[in-house]
């Protein structure tokens, strides 16, 4: 008897051995295995990105802009203010590739002078300023405001959702231009107080669109198990939610950018933008218009295809990443 039960357990032993080494055998390649990381998820990315003609065009004309913006110091032996009283509205030539405006200004050197303050740097003054252009910090500080509150009043509903959608609904009755034309005669002319203006004016659509996202993605189940475990809201909304709701935001944020792009624009060439001399392409259109007529009209022809291009470029690449992720989904 005693035989018998210690042959079971010499059996029972060597079963299990057998299961344990069997079972470590399955374990092992658990741990072996990768996940996708960030350069995975980068490159299915860029796959998205160059699957589309439209986004690899307007890729091609913003990476233009930002490269002879980083690079302007490199690119031109003049500075923007820098005067050659011995040609002024002088056509293209060797000296001045795209002329000079009425004070003999290199036009290229103000072109991508400009192009600095609307995508690499915001002055805050005249000897301080942050990285990211003037039109870039309009839109972040617009998309994190716009966000915050869709976030809020998609997740809560009720009586904050009233309050909050009726005040943005305020907003957006007025006129873009003339909400900008308001914000700008209140402040006055500088760089910051066109950032100002841009979050005004773009939060009200940034919150109604993440709203709209919020009040789809909070109705998943995932949304609904980190609620049964008891999760702060506020992790849940900016956790959960925001990022399975980034890819409309992000193609929202470039249009925005070419929005902002046009409206400083628009503001420069009513004397409402960056004070002078600062090279802005707006009020350059402003000053070069006055000589079209005598037979000038390089000053105001290369900002006006300066801002059309980058405005359209970003666009491109927003449709195109739109259209292609869609297709992907």
């Amino acid at each position: 008897m005693n035989e018998t039960n210690e042959t079971i357990d010499s059996a029972t032993g060597t079963h299990s051995a057998a299961v344990d080494t069997h079972a470590n055998d399955v374990i092992q390649p658990e741990h072996d295995v990768t996940r996708p990381g960030h350069w995975h998820r980068l490159r299915a990315g860029l796959s998205i990105l160059f699957a589309s003609r439209a986004a690899v065009v307007g890729l091609i004309i913003v990476l233009f802009w930002v490269s002879a913006a980083v690079l302007a110091p490199l690119l031109t032996p003049y500075t923007p203010l820098e005067q050659d009283w011995k040609a002024p509205n002088q056509g293209p030539s060797m000296a001045h590739p795209l002329g000079t405006d009425e004070l003999g200004r290199d036009l290229w050197s103000r072109l991508i002078y400009g192009a600095r303050v609307v995508l690499v740097i915001l002055p805050i003054s005249e000897s301080v300023w942050l990285p990211g252009g003037t039109a870039l910090w309009g839109v972040f500080v617009a998309l994190v405001v716009g966000t915050t509150l869709g976030l809020v009043s998609g997740y809560f509903g009720g009586w904050l959702d009233e309050v909050v959608m009726r005040l943005l609904d305020a907003m957006m009755a007025v006129p873009i231009i003339l909400l900008f034309l308001i914000i700008m005669a209140a402040l006055g002319a500088s760089a910051v107080n066109v950032v100002i203006a841009i979050t005004i004016v773009g939060t009200p659509g940034i919150a109604r669109l993440v709203r709209s996202l919020t009040l789809d993605i909070r109705t998943r189940e995932y949304v609904r198990a980190a609620e049964t475990r008891g999760e702060n809201p506020f992790y849940i909304m900016f956790a959960e939610i925001l990022p399975n709701a980034r890819g409309p935001i992000i193609v929202d944020a470039m249009l925005r950018v070419g929005y902002a792009i046009f409206a400083m624009g628009t503001l420069g060439f009513l004397g409402l933008g960056l004070p002078p001399p600062s090279p802005d392409w707006g009020s350059m259109v402003a000053k070069g218009r006055e000589f079209i007529l005598e037979g000038s009209p390089w000053a105001a022809l290369w900002p006006s295809v300066a801002i059309a291009s980058l405005v359209v470029g970003l666009n491109l690449l927003a449709d195109g990443l739109r259209e292609e992720s869609m297709r992907y989904q």
